[in-house]
Order: C-alpha cells, then structure tokens, then sequence
C-alpha cells in the first residue's frame, strides 16, 4: 500500500490522479490492475481540517521492481508497521477486498508473473488471503474456471531435484468474474 496525498488537478479525474501519484511517488507508470476501492469520510477521520480520501487498490506484478524513495518502503501484509490516523482500516479494507476477489475473480493475474510455477501462484494466494492455500486444489479450481494454461514450458528442477514444475499463466489479463458464487475459505 503507498498512502500518496495529493491535489486533484482541474483535468484529473480520480483514476487518473492515481495513477499520476503513483508514477511520482514510487515510479510506478503501469500497474497490472487499478480500481477505486472506497471513500472514507468520516468528519473525525484525522485532525485539523476535514479530509476525504478515495482508495484505491492497485496490484503491482511480483516481478516489477519499482524504485521507491527513502521515506517509502514494501511491507508484507501480514506484517504492517504502525499507521496513523485510519490508515490501518483503510489497509485492512483492500485486503479484504482482494482476497473476496481472489474468490470469485481471475485477479491474480494483476500480482503473478507472466509465467509462473504453481507453487509461485499458491504463495501469492497465501499471502493475499493470509492463510495456507493447497496448490493442487488451487490448480483444479482455477483450472475448472479457464482462468490458467499450461505455457508447455518448465521451471528448473528445485534443491532436492524431481521433475521441473510445469509453468502456467493466466488466460486473461483484464479483471473478469469467473464464478459469482465462489468463497475462498480458511481450512478448518
């Protein structure tokens, strides 16, 4: 998540200044997906003047590599540094927004490389959904759904050898609903 505070200029509208704070802030000029997540506007939100903030979640691929600036740093999810004012209901907000969305959609494209092993696919679930995910069961649902296919190429045999894992990427690279009724859930 990179909080970018800003000025809505004149000829922007939100989409696009989002899109501009974060090409200055963190050099980031494309990301895999960008969508307005929510308004928070309570007037006690933060001190002094009242201020709106327009959220939005946006999936930067695990292979970009952008340049942040000194004051600005990646943190795993499952391990945020102290927020201020709403900032961690705002986080907690998106997260739970992408990992319903992991649910029902082909979002990962927007977080996975464009070839990946099912292994890479199931760590980037777990650690959306902040849980164990099994990669089998993961390969069939997504399978089932027309959301993978196989590249026909392989990944290098890992430390302890066998065969090289098979290498898949997503049919899709634009946001569609793959089953409206599906609900990742936790292992019980």
């Amino acid at each position: 998540m990179v909080p970018a505070r800003g000025t809505l200029r004149d000829d922007e509208d939100l989409t696009t200044s989002a899109r501009r704070l974060l090409a200055e802030k963190v050099d980031l000029r494309k990301v895999a997906h960008l969508e307005q997540l929510s308004v928070f506007s309570d007037p006690q939100r933060v001190p002094g003047p009242r201020r709106i903030a327009s959220t939005f979640l946006g999936l930067v691929p695990l292979s970009a590599d952008p340049q942040l600036p000194p004051d600005t740093a990646w943190h795993p999810v499952s391990k945020l540094p102290e927020m201020s004012f709403d900032h961690g209901t705002v986080v907690r907000h998106a997260r739970n927004r992408l990992a319903a969305k992991l649910s029902y959609t082909n979002i990962a494209f927007g977080l996975a490389p464009e070839e990946f092993a099912m292994s890479t696919l199931r760590e980037i679930y777990c650690a959306a959904l902040g849980y164990q995910v099994d990669a089998t069961n993961l390969q069939r649902v997504l399978g089932r759904r027309g959301v993978l296919t196989p590249t026909g190429n392989t990944a290098p045999s890992g430390k302890s050898g066998g065969r090289p894992p098979a290498l898949y990427r997503f049919t899709d690279s634009t946001l569609r609903v793959t089953d409206e009724f599906a609900a990742l859930r936790p292992p019980s």
